[in-house]
């Protein structure tokens, strides 16, 4: 999957021009591009995520990885604190994250 802006280009738009200097339409079509990107990123993870539960699959291996799942927790959370974004908040959608690519592995099972 490729995505449709690349950083450079966003970043291109916003060194140009801080948010002061934006108008209020330009702000939400940046907005508007974020969430495209958010939305990209997630049909990427779990296109992943379902790879990984077919390989699970195929070794027998259980659904669920307490550790693993522990692991990308901790990522999330490190991740957070070096954006300087809310832990918790990142925590939160990440293991929103996970519980629905369990819930599809177990379905597919």
């Amino acid at each position: 999957m490729t995505r449709d802006t690349t950083d450079d280009e966003r970043n291109e738009r916003t060194e140009t021009r801080t948010p002061d200097e934006m108008s209020l339409d330009e702000l939400r079509e940046e907005i508007e591009t974020i969430d495209r990107e958010i939305v990209e990123l997630i049909a990427q993870r779990t296109y992943v995520a379902d790879t990984i539960a077919q390989v699970k699959d195929e070794k027998g291996l259980p659904t669920t990885d307490e550790q693993q799942e522990q692991q990308v927790m901790d990522r999330a959370g490190e991740n957070a604190e070096q954006f300087d974004v809310d832990a918790n908040l990142v925590k939160a959608i990440f293991r929103l994250l996970i519980e629905l690519n369990k819930v599809e592995q177990r379905e597919n099972r």
